[in-house]
């Protein structure tokens, strides 16, 4: 079994990968995730999770190393991470009654045997009409400031969310469905007896 490296500081993404039985460690780098207007939204993650990823492999040649990106698309706009709260609450403002995408780019690169992997996975997600005091009220339950549009799916989804079409752990930051079958072609699988 190959060790596996998340380049990924997201708590989310370790919980997803921890929760799938994965064993693996956790190096992040120093990259910053870039926008570019030429880009389409999953271009733009598979962008920023292949720097991240080589950012980090050539120093762990023999490891398995996953990387990846979320961002949120509204039309032709993109939703990062919001650089603060007044930010975070205009994104919450845009996307209420709307239904909009998530894209995540996933690179998954072995650098000893130059080999790599890359999944865009796209799900769509519909907010609920949003009044502005459940919009202050959601923001004071979470830390939007690290989540792609400000919110994240995980935490009292039914506040915000009215449904979701598509992968769930994707719109969480880890399409898991595509990454479980990535990673088994790298010779990386969840420990037996884990919960799938």
């Amino acid at each position: 079994m190959r060790a596996l490296i998340l380049a990924s500081g997201s708590l989310r993404r370790a919980d997803l990968l921890t929760e799938a039985g994965y064993r693996f460690t956790i190096v992040t780098s120093a990259v910053d995730e870039l926008f570019a207007d030429f880009l389409t939204p999953g271009e733009l993650t598979l962008f920023n999770a292949r720097r991240k990823a080589f950012a980090i492999a050539p120093r762990h040649p023999e490891a398995v190393v996953l990387a990846a990106d979320t961002i949120v698309a509204l039309g032709a706009k993109k939703f990062g991470k919001p650089k603060d709260l007044t930010e975070a609450r205009s994104f919450l403002e845009e996307l209420s009654g709307n239904t909009h995408s998530v894209f995540t780019g996933a690179a998954i690169v072995h650098y000893a045997q130059s080999r790599l992997c890359y999944e865009i996975a796209q799900t769509e997600v519909t907010f609920r009409k949003l009044a502005a005091t459940e919009i202050e009220s959601y923001l004071g339950r979470i830390n939007p400031l690290d989540k792609a549009g400000a919110y994240a799916a995980q935490t009292d989804p039914g506040s915000i969310i009215e449904s979701i079409s598509g992968s769930f752990t994707n719109v969480v930051g880890l399409p898991m469905e595509k990454i479980a079958a990535a990673l088994a072609k790298f010779e990386v699988e969840p420990e037996k007896g884990a919960r799938s």
